[in-house]
This record gives C-alpha cells, sequence and structure tokens, in this order.
C-alpha cells in the first residue's frame, strides 16, 4: 500500500513531482491559447469598441465597476429569462481584459445596450436612487464634470491593435473626429456608423466630450454587437 510519508520524508522526490503537477496545470494552460484563433470563431456584428465607446470602458475599468456587476450572462433558464440570451465567447475577443466579473451585487450588464435610454443612464450614474430608490450603487455625479481626454486616443487605439484588435489606419486617423461626434447629437455621425456600426451617440454638451458620455455610450453598446434572431449567430453553448 503507498504511504504519502514516503513523499513528504524525501525531499528530492517531492521536489520532481511537485514541478511535474506544475508542468502539466502550466500546459493544460497554455496549449489552447495556440488554438485560440479556432476556439473563438468570428460572429456577425461583433465588431472593435469606437474611441468613445473604447473610452468608457476605461473608465468602467477604472472605476471598479465590474467588482458588482458581471458582464456574462450564463446558459441557465433563470438567467436567459432575466437577462436574455446567453452570452458567447466572440462578444468578449475584443476585450483586453474581459470584463465578465464575478459578482453581482449589481445586476448583470451584458444585455444592457439598448435596455434604458441615454438620458436614463445619465440619471442613473448622477444618483442611481433617483430611478432605483433600492439601489446600493454610488453617485457617479462627478462624471458629468469631468472633461474626457481625448488627446491620447489614437495611442490608445494603437495599443489596442497591438494585442490584435483590428483597427484600421482609417479608423485611428479618424478617432477624435468619431470620438466627438458620437458625443455630439448636432453632428454628423454617418462615417462613424460606417465604421462602427450600432454606435449610439449620446446627448453631450456639443462642445467639450465628458467621461460621462464617454461611460453611457459603452454601456449602450453592450450586448447590442450581435443580432441573436439571426439563425446564424445561433452557435452551441460556449
Amino acid at each position: 500500500m503507498f504511504r504519502h510519508e514516503i513523499i513528504e520524508k524525501n525531499a528530492i522526490l517531492m521536489l520532481v513531482l511537485t514541478l511535474l503537477t506544475v508542468a502539466i496545470g502550466g500546459i493544460v494552460e497554455v496549449v489552447p491559447l495556440f488554438t485560440i484563433e479556432t476556439t473563438v470563431e468570428h460572429v456577425k456584428g461583433v465588431r472593435p469598441y469606437s474611441p468613445l465607446e473604447a473610452r468608457g470602458r476605461d473608465i468602467y475599468v477604472r472605476e471598479g465597476c465590474y467588482t458588482c456587476h458581471s458582464q456574462m450572462v450564463r446558459a441557465l433558464r433563470d438567467e436567459v429569462e432575466r437577462y436574455g440570451h446567453y452570452s458567447i465567447a466572440a462578444e468578449s475577443m475584443y476585450d483586453h481584459p474581459f470584463q465578465w466579473g464575478s459578482k453581482r451585487i449589481g445586476p448583470d450588464l451584458a444585455r444592457v445596450g439598448g435596455k434604458y435610454s441615454s438620458d436614463w443612464h445619465y440619471a442613473h450614474l448622477i444618483n442611481a436612487q433617483s430611478v432605483v430608490p433600492e439601489s446600493l450603487m454610488p453617485h457617479y455625479a462627478f462624471l458629468a464634470d469631468t472633461p474626457l481626454e481625448v488627446e491620447d486616443v489614437v495611442a490608445r487605439m494603437k495599443a489596442q491593435r497591438a494585442v490584435g484588435v483590428p483597427y484600421s489606419d482609417e479608423d485611428i486617423a479618424n478617432a477624435a473626429a468619431d470620438l466627438r461626434a458620437q458625443a455630439d447629437p448636432a453632428a454628423d455621425n454617418t462615417d462613424l456608423l460606417k465604421r462602427y456600426p450600432k454606435a449610439v451617440t449620446v446627448p453631450g454638451n456639443g462642445q467639450q466630450p465628458t467621461e460621462m458620455d464617454a461611460l453611457v455610450a459603452y454601456l449602450q453598446v453592450l450586448g447590442t454587437m450581435v443580432d441573436f434572431a439571426d439563425p446564424a449567430n445561433e452557435k452551441p453553448r460556449q
């Protein structure tokens, strides 16, 4: 009969077995990364974030929104009935890092895009209790008074392209213009929508985009890129 004390009393044997265990675990973690191109299939409609949406995502991460909100609808009946279609891997293919989360102090946000108006989101971020009295969410009114830093949007997009997000030279060249157009209801957003279909123009002040404009633009795109009514997008559960 095997006795564990044999390993415990033999330092070299324990070291070898420990290294072997770590090696096996590492292989299991790393090997799937070499097949990521075939593991995550591209789904019609999924696109990189627009410049304003991407900056909104940065603010979402900076403010720690992921600590209270998940972005992962699991393939469980109660979740699908509450939030909508279960999440698929392709929806997060341009997220670095992904925002799946692990806690739901607040509701899941994977399908929040288009569920409420942009005005509702502004009111909710300024004072969540004004629209949801039982909400525990803190106030983010300061975002409406904080000018959005737009000078580094090109550098940020180039950094995203370096890790695989397919921004074209045209996307990057027009980044500042697209960002301002999406935050200005009076602007011509024709070119913006050609590059970023379904991008929602938020009711900004038409002058200086704010951090709240960016965050609302990001929230309004979540879960809207894929048309699950299209049978071609009905993939096996991932």
